[in-house]
């Protein structure tokens, strides 16, 4: 389903404060989380094979179950800690040239008071990109610094954006450009997830369309760190690799869990805040990494082009796998480094797809393969630009 337009008159705005919302395990200056953090004690634990037969029969939906989080290994962590030595240059070049760009665009068009650029992280993978931004566009000693609030937003598939969260910014910044995170694309369900959600803002005529279509009418701002799939608007490079915020959930993603649905009119989208992991949290740590050593970079940014429309350049890809592998619901198919490792830690795998057997960016999700004992198909090429692809066992008897 999509969600429906907002309708103001559903759920009371006048009585909520944004400054009142928390930012997880994250400094208040990095990021507001727009979600309502319920009790852990108030969510059902659905076990895993559980959850994937109630979802693929269509009896519930992902967005309305949660199986908890328990703490990464010991070699998770260690891999992790790899991933993160080995990617933080990159990671750090990437916001770098990412914030020069923001600036390049927005320099002329936000200001210190009343009209800020608003940076809108989709919950979960797009914040720890988020604070990395915030913390880069505050920073008053680079060329790019640039007025900047910084939010987490719940979208979800098939459900849509967050209304309530969204009509919230509008109202608290109704002269603001708004720009959307994620951390990678796979095969641009989200983009078009968010598409469909922001269709009604899509006119001149719309009070709200200059916050949302500042580029252009039908261009959607999405940014992100990887772009495999060819639909951000911006994206710091369109390759698959070991983006190490990708290798963890909660516990690299401010101590917050995947986003449940609430009906716009009840409210915002939940979530629960994982206390219980909190000797595990790597949330700030990774920022502090990544943000020393964009600090710290000799080379200067460089400016990074944008896209009016997707490309879809993956599709034949993702069309091939689902006849290759006879799959329908191209839900079960979870392309990059970063999605089919996740889609291990919490989903029920059939097998998992390499391009090569021995890539150092797919350590972890060889060692995740072997551990469970995993079947893993080298298909060399045929899957490039990912350098993996997880696909999801089918446990109903139809799609």
């Amino acid at each position: 389903m999509t969600i429906k337009p907002f309708n103001k008159t559903a759920v009371n705005l006048n009585n909520i404060d944004l400054a009142s919302y928390g930012s997880g395990s994250y400094l208040a200056s990095d990021v507001t989380v727009l979600l309502d953090i319920v009790d852990k004690d108030a969510v059902t634990d659905v076990p895993v094979s559980q959850k994937e037969a109630l979802i693929q029969s269509g009896q519930r939906h992902y967005s309305d179950m949660l199986t908890l989080e328990q703490a990464p290994s010991a070699m998770h962590e260690q891999l992790y800690r790899q991933a993160l030595e080995q990617g933080t240059q990159r990671n750090a070049t990437d916001v770098a040239n990412l914030a020069y760009t923001l600036q390049h665009i927005f320099q002329s068009s936000v200001n210190n008071d009343e009209q800020p650029l608003i940076l809108v992280s989709l919950v979960r993978a797009g914040l720890p990109i988020g604070v990395l931004l915030q913390r880069a566009l505050a920073d008053s000693d680079s060329s790019y610094s640039l007025p900047s609030k910084h939010y987490g937003m719940s979208i979800i598939r098939d459900r849509g954006l967050d209304a309530v969260a969204l009509q919230l910014l509008l109202e608290t910044y109704p002269n603001s450009p708004i720009v959307f995170i994620d951390g990678w694309t796979g095969k641009g369900a989200i983009y078009q997830e968010l598409a469909t959600s922001l269709a009604e803002f899509n006119h001149p005529d719309h009070p709200n369309f200059t916050n949302i279509f500042h580029q252009g009418m039908d261009v959607i701002p999405l940014l992100t760190l990887a772009d495999p799939a060819d639909v951000a608007w911006l994206a710091a490079s369109e390759e698959d690799w070991l983006i190490p915020s990708g290798l963890l959930n909660s516990t690299v993603s401010g101590l917050i869990s995947r986003s449940l649905y609430t009906a716009p009119q009840s409210g915002l989208h939940r979530s629960i805040f994982y206390d219980d992991l909190i000797t595990f949290d790597h949330s700030l740590a990774f920022i502090d990494c990544i943000d020393m050593a964009r600090k710290q970079l000799n080379t200067p940014p460089q400016l990074l082009p944008t896209f009016e429309q997707p490309r879809y350049k993956t599709k034949a890809i993702i069309d091939m796998l689902a006849m290759r592998y006879q799959i329908t619901n191209r839900n079960r198919i979870k392309p990059t480094i970063a999605e089919a490792t996740r889609a291990i830690l919490r989903r029920d795998p059939e097998c998992v797809l390499l391009a090569t057997s021995d890539h150092p960016d797919t350590a972890l999700l060889r060692h995740l393969c072997t551990d469970r004992d995993i079947n893993v198909v080298v298909l060399g090429a045929k899957i490039l630009p990912y350098q993996a692809v997880t696909l999801i066992k089918q446990r109903a008897s139809q799609e």
